[in-house]
C-alpha cells in the first residue's frame, strides 16, 4: 500500500478516527431512538425502516462499485492510452512505482476547468481523471503533485471510507422522506387509536431522522476535509516537493474564478471527488460554505504544506 511510503501524521489519524467513532456513536443512538419511539407508540415501523435500509444500502453499493463509471460519465471523460497521452501516463507510471501500487486507468475530461479526481473501490478498480484545463495550466512538477494527491485517495481507499461513513446519513434521509410520504403506512385506513400512535411515530421518526441526518452530514464533511489534508500530505511526501503542490493549488484556485459560473455549476456534483472544489472558499461570505465544504480552505491547505516543507528541510541535511 502507498501508505507505507509516507511518514505517519498522528494528529490527522487521531482526528479521523475520532470522527468515525462519533459517526458510529450517532448510528447507535439513532437505532436506539427509533426503536424507543416505536415501542412507546406500540406501532411497528419495521417495514419502513427495512425499506430505508435496503434502499440506502443499495445506493451505497452502487456508489461504491460503480463510482468510477458514474464519475467518468458525469465528467464526460474518456479513457486514454499511453500512446494518446504519453506524458500523462509517464507521470502516473512513475508515481505508482514510487507508491508501490497498481496503476489505475487514466482518463481526460474535455473541460477548461482545471481539476482532477480519482475514484474506485480499490487500486485495481480505479480511474484517475484530469481535465484538459489542468494539463494546459500546470508544469510537470505541479501536475505530479496533483496526481500524487489523487492517487493517495485510491491507495488509502477513501472512496470506501466515505461510502461507509455516508450510509447513516443516506438511511436517515430516506426515513424522513418515507415516513412523510407514506402517511404513516396508510394510517388513514386504521382506527382512531392506531392513527394516534401512528402520528406519534411519524413525528418522532421525522424529527429524529432529520437531526441524525444533520449531525452525520456535518461529521462526514469534517471527515472529508481531514482526508483531503491527509492526501495533500501523502502527495507532498511521496514526491518530496510540497512547494509544487502549493503552486498547483494556487494556480487551480485562481483559475477557478475565471471559469464561467455555468460550468462550475455543472461540475458541482463531482465537487467532493475533485482536487479542488468548484466553490471559491476565499470569496466574501464563504464562512458558512466552509463549514459544509468537502475540502479545507486554500489557506489551511497551504499552511499544512508549509509545515511539511519545513519538516523535509530539517530532515534533508541529516541524510
Amino acid at each position: 500500500m502507498a501508505r507505507t511510503r509516507y511518514a505517519p501524521d498522528r494528529g490527522l489519524t487521531t482526528r479521523m478516527t475520532l470522527t468515525m467513532f462519533l459517526l458510529g456513536l450517532v448510528f447507535v443512538i439513532f437505532v436506539a431512538l427509533i426503536v424507543g419511539i416505536m415501542a412507546a407508540a406500540k406501532v411497528s415501523a419495521a417495514g419502513i425502516i427495512l425499506v430505508a435500509v435496503i434502499f440506502g444500502g443499495g445506493s451505497a453499493f452502487i456508489s461504491l462499485f460503480y463510482s468510477d463509471k458514474i464519475a467518468l460519465a458525469a465528467a464526460g471523460a474518456r479513457e486514454v492510452s499511453p500512446q494518446e497521452a504519453p506524458q500523462l501516463h509517464g507521470v502516473v507510471d512513475r508515481l505508482c512505482a514510487l507508491a508501490d501500487m497498481a496503476k489505475p486507468r487514466v482518463a481526460i475530461a474535455p473541460t477548461d476547468m482545471p481539476n482532477a479526481f480519482a475514484t474506485g473501490r480499490n487500486s485495481k478498480n480505479s480511474v484517475l481523471c484530469v481535465t484538459e484545463g489542468l494539463l494546459r495550466r500546470l508544469n510537470p512538477e505541479e501536475l505530479e503533485g496533483v496526481l500524487a494527491h489523487e492517487l493517495s485517495h485510491v491507495a488509502h481507499k477513501d472512496v470506501q471510507v466515505m461510502t461507509y461513513a455516508s450510509l447513516l446519513a443516506i438511511v436517515a434521509g430516506l426515513l424522513v422522506r418515507f415516513a412523510f410520504y407514506s402517511e404513516l403506512f396508510g394510517g388513514g385506513r386504521r382506527n382512531s387509536n392506531n392513527n394516534d400512535n401512528g402520528a406519534l411515530v411519524l413525528i418522532g421518526v421525522m424529527v429524529v431522522s432529520a437531526l441524525i441526518y444533520a449531525v452525520s452530514f456535518l461529521l462526514i464533511r469534517v471527515l472529508s476535509r481531514y482526508r483531503e489534508l491527509a492526501a495533500d500530505r501523502s502527495g507532498a511526501l511521496l514526491t518530496g516537493q510540497p512547494s509544487a503542490l502549493k503552486s498547483a493549488l494556487i494556480k487551480v484556485s485562481d483559475s477557478m474564478s475565471q471559469i464561467p459560473t455555468q460550468d462550475l455549476r455543472q461540475a458541482e456534483p463531482l465537487s467532493a471527488f475533485y482536487f479542488a472544489p468548484a466553490l471559491n472558499l476565499r470569496s466574501p461570505g464563504a464562512s458558512l460554505a466552509k463549514l459544509f465544504s468537502t475540502h479545507p480552505s486554500l489557506e489551511r491547505r497551504l499552511e499544512e504544506l508549509d509545515k511539511i516543507q519545513l519538516q523535509l528541510s530539517q530532515i534533508s541535511p541529516k541524510q
